[in-house]
């Protein structure tokens, strides 16, 4: 199944549940815009101190374990780890 054929609308709302519902700027974004942005984020571990963050690399271990463990459908699951996977692709 493609990505683009997804319901970002759904994976946002999953992710927020395995994120603890963080909040996420979706000021006149659409909900693929405001994951894609969120992940990106979170991979550059933006949402930590400088003196903190972790490389891209360990960020995007523990985001795909945290993915895996979660208790989101397979479906979901498998959509946003190929995001994950998208996204860091991008930034290497």
């Amino acid at each position: 199944m493609s990505i683009e054929k997804v319901s970002f609308d759904h994976l946002l709302e999953e992710y927020r549940l395995i994120w603890n519902h963080r909040l996420l700027d979706t000021m006149g974004k659409s909900s693929k815009d405001t994951l894609l942005e969120a992940i990106k984020r979170e991979l550059l571990d933006e949402n930590s101190h400088p003196r903190i963050r972790k490389s891209k690399f360990e960020k995007y271990f523990f985001a795909i374990k945290r993915v895996s463990d979660s208790t989101v459908s397979l479906e979901a699951k498998v959509h946003l780890i190929k995001i994950h996977n998208k996204v860091m692709e991008e930034l290497r």
